[in-house]
């Protein structure tokens, strides 16, 4: 007997709706259903993708802005304020703002997320503790990747290293690193492509989180990956900077970030808030080049980075909202580059996060989203609610809508509900 059966999906890439049957957490085929099933779901034409795909948040420094009262006008002086809010961290605050982040990102629909914990001499490992018990807490929801982080630096902030490599050996799934908030870049990057090449990880970078080409610290970046066979295995969020460089230049970089097979995530809403504070007129927009990368064949990703903190005062954990923002921002309004926009909150993002079997195809993993809407690119246009999410095949949320229009006939109510 299938554990699942969704009839009349409507698949981006099929014309009429189709039926999905799940059993074992998998998807067993695509195509009319007659098997019996232990719960059936009508989902009546209603779009079906893949579960959304968080790739880069801070959940360790969510939902600061109540208990911090200055505004950051640069990335310096957001470093500069969570730092100083961290010194009253404890591990149930810790615990207590992620588990709120978390509950919204799984209600949006998101089925996977990589979360960077931040592991310094101000925090210790309080934060991985807590993570890793809240990556066992929401396993039937989501899938957590949690990512050692160096904000702080590590050669500028003794014993960082070590404490990055403790938390490798407690259960983090890879290491991140900040080469522009350190005395030497390249030697941050070297310390932690060598912890990644160790325990066998991943390796996710901040970098070049400014408005001019100051540091082009991912040149580093590609130059080590690659002398360390890491092609594939590297990510790196922000990357401001490359949008700054003259034509011909960024499309070397480009094309040495495509050789390298080096994924980009771009953080609209921090970036936007951040980047151009100076410009007085023409302000920058302060995104990396989302179009270029794409056309160039590399995975991109949209994520979030914070919610409510010094870095991003607003944030919902709704990927779609992302692609609402940066439809308008990168001047992506084309069905074709809408549904590319949500390809940054899917597919892109479990490339870069080396996710197995994501999609919705037989075999691959049942973790799927229903959308009130038909079309693909109506997620950008309208950010339509989530009807149902499932998660390895199971429904893990359900979303009822009821709208009352009192206004109509004359003060007579009509519900509407969906």
């Amino acid at each position: 007997m299938l554990d699942l059966i969704l009839r009349g999906c409507g698949l981006p890439d099929r014309a009429q709706p189709v039926d999905l049957a799940i059993a074992g957490g998998r998807i067993l085929g695509v195509g009319p259903a007659r098997e019996p099933a232990r719960e059936t779901i009508d989902v009546a034409g209603r779009l079906v993708t893949p579960g959304l795909v968080e790739s880069h948040m801070h959940l360790d420094k969510a939902l600061l802005t109540e208990r911090i009262s200055g505004s950051a006008e640069t990335a310096a002086e957001a470093i500069r304020l969570t730092g100083a809010a961290k010194r009253d961290f404890t591990a149930d605050d810790i615990g207590a703002r992620a588990r709120r982040v978390l509950d919204l990102a799984v209600a949006a629909g998101t089925t996977a997320m990589r979360a960077h914990v931040e592991v310094d001499p101000i925090v210790g490992l309080m934060g991985m503790e807590a993570m890793l018990s809240l990556k066992r807490e929401y396993a039937p929801a989501i899938d957590l990747q949690l990512s050692a982080f160096a904000q702080e630096g590590i050669l500028q902030a003794p014993p960082t290293e070590t404490l990055l490599r403790r938390a490798l050996e407690m259960g983090a799934d890879l290491v991140g690193g900040c080469p522009y908030n350190d005395t030497d870049p390249r030697r941050h990057i070297e310390i932690v492509l060598a912890l990644a090449a160790e325990f066998g990880v991943d390796a996710d970078f901040h970098v070049d989180f400014s408005d001019e080409p100051e540091h082009l610290h991912v040149r580093e970046i590609i130059r080590q990956t690659i002398r360390a066979g890491w092609q594939g295995k590297v990510a790196v969020g922000h990357l401001t900077e490359l949008a700054a460089l003259a034509g011909p230049e960024q499309a070397a970089l480009i094309a040495d970030l495509a050789a390298a097979r080096i994924g980009v995530i771009s953080l609209p809403l921090t970036d936007l808030y951040l980047m151009g504070r100076r410009d007085e007129r023409n302000v920058r927009r302060g995104l990396t080049p989302i179009r270029r990368l794409l056309e160039a064949g590399i995975p991109v990703a949209l994520a979030s980075n914070n919610i409510r903190n010094p870095f991003t005062p607003i944030g919902t954990a709704d990927p779609a909202h992302l692609t609402f923002v940066a439809a308008v921002a990168a001047h992506m309004g084309t069905r074709d580059l809408m549904r590319d926009l949500v390809a940054a909150i899917t597919h892109h993002p479990a490339r870069i996060l080396n996710l197995r079997d994501y999609g919705c195809a037989a075999g691959c993993r049942a973790d799927l989203v229903v959308w009130e809407c038909e079309r693909v690119e109506e997620i950008v246009m309208a950010l339509p609610p989530r009807r149902f999410v499932v998660k390895a095949g199971r429904v893990t949320v359900e979303h009822h809508r009821r709208t009352v229009e009192r206004w109509r006939s004359g003060g007579a109510s009509r519900p509407s509900s969906g």
